[in-house]
């Protein structure tokens, strides 16, 4: 008999789980947000050069476990849908650990009309109710990216110097930093926020970047006024990541070169090798409305509520006794 058949988590933090899905459902409900479904398992996946997948063959074609449902949300706001939400499963290969586990439940959201700061705060008005009973008190901040950057570690952002970069890695004792991120300013960039920054951010409640640099645009438009910058805001809570969302880019064109230097990272880092969604490129030739959305890992979120210290505190099952 196998002796680990027991639940991961507490029988409590199901509950609390199930109360916190209740209260998103509403909160969405009283905005008039449609909550939708689209399938995990589809003929295309993201072309992110950091993100590994799981695929599987169904009559003679490949098939893909979905790393988000974004592609498909959006298929849905280009044929009229309107605003709509999701919370649903999705799979990252490769991802385990205290924050990570390979299949995880995610909330994505999009709001037809809403720039940027309309999406931030949606993100307040969710989330701030939610933590207010926690010692994480409800309270909010929003922090341009590149003021929270040269606050922790003295460098401009958006004027890459690998030496400067260097110094700084080797100040907080990371001398291999340039064997990581070679001479790519997006991947010191990310590097660097994640070892000066990100564990400064959140600490009494709520804290958005916002403003990314041009460079780390994802699926976010550029700023209109300055294209230095993207339209892009990320959301911690007690220095882990909660979630991030965009301004989103509705230029068919513009996605399509974004996906074609994806493609060609993944060839350099001998990543497995997939093609652009064409559904999707479809679906914005025929006009996505302006919108913004954003996707939040809700077992994260569970973990800051429930003050757990690592992800299988939080489900039923996690990766080892699934």
């Amino acid at each position: 008999m196998i002796a680990d058949w027991q639940p991961s988590c507490s029988l409590e933090l199901l509950q609390l789980r199930a109360a916190v899905l209740r209260t998103i459902r509403a909160y969405f409900y009283e905005q008039e947000v449609l909550e939708v479904e689209t399938p995990i398992l589809c003929q295309s996946i993201g072309t992110d050069p950091y993100l590994d997948f799981f695929s599987t063959d169904f009559a003679a074609k490949s098939y893909y476990l979905q790393t988000s449902p974004e592609f498909s949300m959006k298929r849905l706001l280009a044929a009229g849908m309107g605003s709509c939400y999701q919370i649903t499963k999705s799979f990252r290969r490769g991802e385990a650990g205290r924050y990570h586990n390979p299949e995880f439940t995610i909330l994505e959201w999009y709001r037809v009309g809403f720039d940027l700061s309309d999406l931030m705060d949606d993100v307040e008005n969710l989330l701030c109710p939610l933590l207010r009973d926690t010692r994480f008190n409800g309270s909010v901040e929003r922090c341009a990216y590149v003021d929270i950057f040269q606050k922790y570690t003295g460098l401009n952002p958006l004027q890459f110097s690998l030496p400067a970069y260097q110094a700084v890695a080797e100040e907080f004792n990371c001398s291999d930093a340039h064997q990581l991120c070679g001479e790519d300013p997006s991947l010191w960039l990310d590097f660097l926020f994640s070892l000066c920054v990100q564990n400064e951010l959140g600490k009494k409640g709520v804290c958005m970047i916002y403003n990314y640099p041009a460079c780390l645009p994802s699926l976010a438009r550029l700023n209109k006024d300055n294209e230095l910058l993207s339209e892009r805001v990320e959301v911690f809570v007690n220095g882990i990541e909660m979630g991030n969302g965009y301004f989103e880019l509705t230029d068919v064109v513009e996605q399509e070169k974004r996906f074609e230097r994806e493609i060609e990272l993944r060839k350099q880092n001998k990543s497995t090798a997939v093609n652009k969604d064409a559904r999707f490129l479809a679906a914005l030739n025929s006009g996505l409305p302006d919108c913004s959305g954003l996707a939040i890992g809700l077992d994260r979120l569970l973990m800051v509520l429930s003050d757990q210290n690592k992800i299988a505190d939080v489900l039923a099952f996690s990766i080892e006794n699934a």
